[in-house]
């Protein structure tokens, strides 16, 4: 495939655009992608700033992003490219600290080894917003796919972007509080870029810390590099079987969360940020409004109601949630798929964060910390049981599907009558007791995503098997 058809391919999902390295995730894709960001960057900033670019662990992403420096070096930028593969949060944080134009980000987060991702963040340090990525689109299709000249190769400079962030999140925990519960913690770095990052933080917080798969792995050990179940065995029989108070873990580019009980327990995000919003009102005296995606446990509304606490509902994607958190206070902000971000901190999504605030928690309060799970989840009058399909529907099947609950959605699921329908981002079906099921296409993945909340594991059977129906009913008939 040439670069010029391959170049159709671009596609800007939820964060950025990501595709399969050597398919249509080329060197010649990534210069006409970063020629895109630069006619934006020329339009919202003056060439006295620099831009920053980083990448993750996988494969040629370091190669892609020393291309991507060069192309906007011979556009006359200055460019400050990190020393090693790191964090999205760190050099969303050094982009503001730096007043910057800006980073560029070589990352594909939790997808597969094979994928590679590019996303523009703006100097305010989080995600762009739709009308900052609709522009840089728009300008794709003008540029040029030529690989660079090499010239101006004095404008790139290399930078540790790690002293200054680790200074920054010092600030935002209580150290001391930390030091002094002397917490056993397992951390599976799961070949992340928070390998170097969350090991050291933990260790200057006096936590007996043991760390693995803490080495640059471009096939993450044959994985995925998501803190989900299916990747935490390891950790979860380590945490079990030394008695360790919590362990933790985050994804490829580390925006992403993985916490671990004392039993061995996977928490859920949506528990997560329950109990962090606990947290930061009962142990740390803070304030401000909660916001949550559309996708979200609505136990995070009851909790606000309790603490007369403004709750907002986004539509999914942290660049939402970021939009928030720079337009008011915002306690904590946060989505299902394992991001959030908290007062006093930078409006994106950090992993090596919210795992610190999790030993901090348990810190403050000395108790286990299934104990402070099951008592924020009943404070918010919990529990309530979440579920999500992962559909592999074709685009022909997934747009049958929008028509129809577009045009005639069901009035019942389940048996249970449907007694509103919310249109914020795909469809979501507000059901009579109280549940809930939202039906919406992944942004980065083939899927069809069906998440649903109800108050009971049965009740959650019968809406998942009866949605799984209905959309199997819903597949256009071949002709």
């Amino acid at each position: 495939m040439s670069a010029v058809n391959s170049a159709t391919k671009i596609k800007f999902g939820t964060d950025g655009w990501r595709g399969i390295i050597a398919d249509d995730f080329t060197f010649a894709n990534v210069c006409k992608v970063t020629r895109a960001i630069a006619s934006y960057l020329e339009t919202a900033y003056p060439k006295d700033r620099p831009v920053l670019v980083g990448y993750d662990p996988r494969f040629l992403a370091d190669q892609f992003s020393y291309t991507a420096a060069q192309i906007l070096a011979d556009l006359g930028w200055t460019v400050k490219i990190v020393d090693r593969d790191c964090p999205t949060p760190v050099i969303a944080y050094n982009a503001r600290l730096l007043n910057s134009a800006g980073a560029l980000m070589f990352t594909a987060s939790h997808n597969p080894a094979p994928y590679c991702g590019i996303k523009y963040i703006p100097d305010y340090a989080g995600p762009a917003t739709p009308e900052i990525t609709d522009t840089i689109v728009a300008n794709i299709e003008g540029a040029d796919d030529a690989p660079p000249t090499g010239k101006n190769k004095d404008k790139i400079s290399t930078f540790d972007p790690k002293p200054d962030y680790l200074k920054f999140i010092y600030t935002l925990l209580d150290v001391e509080r930390i030091r002094s519960a002397q917490l056993k913690v397992k951390y599976d770095a799961l070949y992340s870029t928070s390998r170097g990052y969350l090991d050291v933080v933990l260790e200057h917080c006096g936590c007996q810390t043991e760390t693995f798969n803490a080495t640059r792995d471009v096939l993450f050990g044959g994985g995925m590099p998501e803190p989900k179940k299916e990747q935490l065995v390891k950790l979860v029989e380590a945490v079990k079987q030394d008695n360790a108070d919590l362990g933790l873990a985050t994804d490829g580019d580390s925006d992403r969360f993985g916490i671990v009980d004392e039993q061995g327990n996977v928490l859920t995000p949506n528990t997560v940020l329950l109990l962090l919003a606990r947290h930061l009102i009962k142990n740390k005296g803070k304030t401000g409004a909660i916001v949550r995606t559309v996708a979200t446990t609505h136990l995070l509304d009851n909790f606000a109601a309790k603490y007369g606490l403004q709750i907002y509902e986004t539509a999914v994607g942290f660049k939402y949630i970021g939009e928030k958190m720079r337009e008011t206070d915002v306690l904590i902000g946060g989505e299902e798929s394992g991001g959030l971000s908290i007062i006093g901190h930078i409006p994106e999504k950090d992993g090596i964060l919210a795992d610190m605030l999790v030993a901090e928690a348990i810190a403050y309060e000395g108790k286990p910390l299934s104990q402070l799970v099951e008592e924020a989840i009943a404070e918010a009058d919990g529990p309530l049981y979440n579920k999500r399909l992962d559909l592999h529907l074709n685009d022909a099947h997934k747009a049958a599907v929008l028509d129809a609950c577009t045009t005639n959605p069901p009035t019942e699921v389940a048996g249970i009558k449907v007694k509103e329908v919310g249109r914020k981002d795909g469809i979501k079906l507000y059901l009579e007791e109280g549940s809930w099921v939202l039906l919406r296409p992944s942004g980065t993945e083939p899927l069809m995503r069906v998440y649903m909340e109800t108050n009971s594991p049965e009740k959650e059977t019968q809406i998942a098997t009866a949605m799984e129906q209905m959309i199997n009913k819903m597949e256009p008939v071949a002709v």
